[in-house]
C-alpha cells in the first residue's frame, strides 16, 4: 500500500487536520501519512512550494502527496489527480503544484468539480476516493477520469536589477535559519569568478559562502545553501529571523546581494 503524505496550510491548533485524517481513514484504512507540514503560512504559496519540492523526490515511487492548501482559491474548486516521475499529487488547481515542480505535471486528471453546496470534508471525500482507486493499482482512465491541464505556477525568484539581486524570505526553520529564494544555481551564475555582499535589514552583511554552522563562531551570522538549494541566513548556535526581525513575507527584510 502506498505511503500518502499531507501538506497544509491547516495549523494544528483546530480540527481540519484530524479531519482530513479521519476522512482518508475511511476510505484507505491502515495507509501509512506522513506529516509533511501544517505550519504553512496561510495562501502562502512561495513556502508551501518550497516545502513540496524539497520532499517529494525523497520518497519512493507510487508515493501520493495530498495538497490541502488554498484549496477555494477558484470560483470551481476542483480536485486534480496528478503523476509527476512516478509520484501522484491530489490538489486544488491553484498553480501550487507547477510551482513547486517548477513545470506543468507529466500527466494530470480531472476528479471532481465542486458544486455550491459541497466543502472542505467533500474536497478530502473525493481525494480519498481517487487515492482508494490508486490503491486498487487502477488507472485513472479506467475510473472514467478526463485528462487536465493545470494552471502554471509562479516561481517565486529573487529579482535582479543589474549587478544587484533583490531576496524575498520564503521559509524560516525550526532554528529559525532564515531560507530566501536564491538558489545555488542562480547565485553562482551572478557571481562567476567575482566578490559578493549580502546584505540585509540594511546594515548585517556577510562576504562569503559557509559551508557548515561551524564555519563561523557560536552566535556570528553567516550564510550557507542548504540541502535544497537555497540560500540560508544564519546563526550558529542563535536564531537568525529573531535576532534580526526577519519575517516571512515582510516587505521590512531588505536583503539584498550585491555582486561585484
Amino acid at each position: 500500500m502506498s505511503c500518502i503524505t499531507l501538506l497544509s496550510d491547516l495549523g494544528l491548533s483546530d480540527a481540519p487536520v484530524a479531519i482530513a485524517r479521519g476522512v482518508l481513514m475511511q476510505h484507505v484504512p491502515g495507509a501509512t501519512m506522513v506529516d509533511i507540514s501544517h505550519e504553512v503560512q496561510p495562501f502562502n504559496h512561495a513556502q508551501a512550494a518550497y516545502l513540496l519540492s524539497g520532499v517529494y523526490k525523497h520518497f519512493p515511487q507510487g508515493t501520493i502527496h495530498l495538497l490541502v492548501f488554498d484549496l477555494f482559491s477558484d470560483t470551481a474548486p476542483r480536485v486534480i489527480l496528478s503523476e509527476h516521475q512516478g509520484q501522484y499529487f491530489l490538489c486544488a488547481d491553484n498553480g501550487l503544484l507547477p510551482s513547486a515542480l517548477r513545470a506543468l505535471p507529466q500527466r494530470s486528471w480531472l476528479c471532481l468539480e465542486l458544486a455550491g453546496e459541497d466543502d472542505y470534508v467533500a474536497w478530502l471525500h473525493a481525494a480519498g476516493r481517487t487515492i482508494a482507486m490508486l490503491h486498487q493499482h487502477k488507472k485513472p482512465a479506467e475510473a472514467g477520469l478526463a485528462e487536465y491541464t493545470l494552471k502554471p505556477g509562479k516561481i517565486n525568484e529573487a529579482r535582479i536589477t543589474g549587478r544587484i539581486a533583490e531576496c524575498d524570505v520564503i521559509h524560516i526553520d525550526q532554528y529559525e535559519n532564515v531560507v530566501t529564494n536564491m538558489t545555488r544555481q542562480r547565485f553562482e551564475a551572478l557571481r562567476g569568478a567575482g566578490r559578493f555582499t549580502l546584505q540585509f535589514m540594511l546594515v548585517e552583511e556577510v562576504r562569503e559562502i559557509s559551508s557548515h554552522y561551524q564555519d563561523v563562531r557560536e552566535g556570528y551570522k553567516l550564510c550557507r545553501f542548504n540541502s535544497n538549494g537555497y540560500l540560508e541566513i544564519c546563526v550558529n548556535h542563535g536564531n537568525a529571523a529573531g535576532l534580526y526581525g526577519l519575517q516571512i513575507g515582510s516587505r521590512h527584510n531588505e536583503i539584498k546581494i550585491f555582486f561585484e
